[in-house]
């Protein structure tokens, strides 16, 4: 019987021969959510025999990433500033980029209370729910244009227990609703499709192939988004409210730009851990 040492090394050189980045890590992953372990425990059990029904879920598994699938949306998962949340191809699959929006946020306001949160484009939910986590004494309204996005944010904010602080709300940001039905904020905080036209064509077909492409890019641009928050943002804040943006590279100077047009102060950004500005913040001044 095939061993979980053997199954390993089997499906990491077929992703391989597939072109698929970090084949070992991926065909660990597999595997330990099968046998359900974590990925560092398949190192004491590589002597395990994998069952007949554990080697059927695998195959399928790896014939699926072998197409380009993405991972997440195989395991139905994926962890999130140390948090989990389910996934599928209704939401964009949340990055690493993003958790340096979260971080900032929480290392600037730390130290605040009762602060009430828009945050638009929500897709999983990762952003205010990681927030609530860090932040107990915020509450959140938390809007997206895809009813199937909000069906997967509910399903976090429920997982994560916090339904009596995290408002769901089907809205379109862009095309005419009437803002005065969100009421005010201190803060808004968005991860906008960013991704212009002409680059959208040039992405991972990981990307254009499985992941909804409304939630990638703007269809434009890629700053249609920036332009109407950043539009709406002195009716939605109150005095001294904040703004926070995640940016494409080499967005930032554009996106501060548009927000000083739109009367917002004390504009700066911030870098990932490649030196990216990734992270553009205003304030109300």
């Amino acid at each position: 019987m095939l061993t979980v040492l053997e199954a390993i090394k089997l499906s990491t050189e077929y992703l391989e021969k597939k072109g698929i980045e970090s084949p070992r890590t991926n065909a660990e992953l597999f595997l330990a959510d099968i046998i359900g372990c974590k990925r560092l425990d398949l190192y004491l059990k590589f002597d395990r025999p994998v069952s007949e029904d554990e080697r059927l879920k695998y195959r399928e598994f790896i014939a699926r990433r072998g197409k380009l699938e993405p991972l997440q949306y195989i395991l139905g998962y994926v962890e999130f500033y140390g948090l989990k949340f389910f996934v599928d191809p209704s939401v964009l699959i949340p990055r690493q980029e993003t958790e340096i929006l979260v971080e900032k946020i929480i290392n600037e306001n730390k130290n605040m209370d009762s602060i009430r949160v828009l945050d638009i484009g929500t897709g999983t939910g990762n952003i205010p729910v990681s927030l609530r986590k860090n932040l107990p004494s915020f509450k959140f309204l938390t809007i997206d244009i895809s009813s199937k996005a909000i069906d997967i944010a509910k399903k976090n904010i429920k997982l994560h227990e916090f339904e009596d602080d995290v408002e769901v709300m089907h809205f379109d940001i862009l095309n005419g609703q009437s803002i005065e039905q969100l009421g005010k904020f201190d803060m808004i905080v968005s991860n906008p499709p960013y991704v212009d036209e002409e680059q959208y064509n040039t992405l991972q077909k990981e990307i254009t192939e499985h992941e909804p492409k409304e939630a990638v890019s703007d269809f434009g641009d890629g700053y249609s988004f920036y332009k109407k928050i950043s539009e709406l943002s002195t009716q939605l804040l109150n005095p001294k409210g904040k703004i926070y943006f995640e940016v494409g590279i080499g967005q930032a100077d554009r996106v501060k730009d548009l927000l000083a047009d739109n009367g917002m102060s004390f504009i700066t950004s911030h870098k990932d851990y490649l030196d990216i500005d990734r992270v553009v913040y205003g304030e109300i001044g």
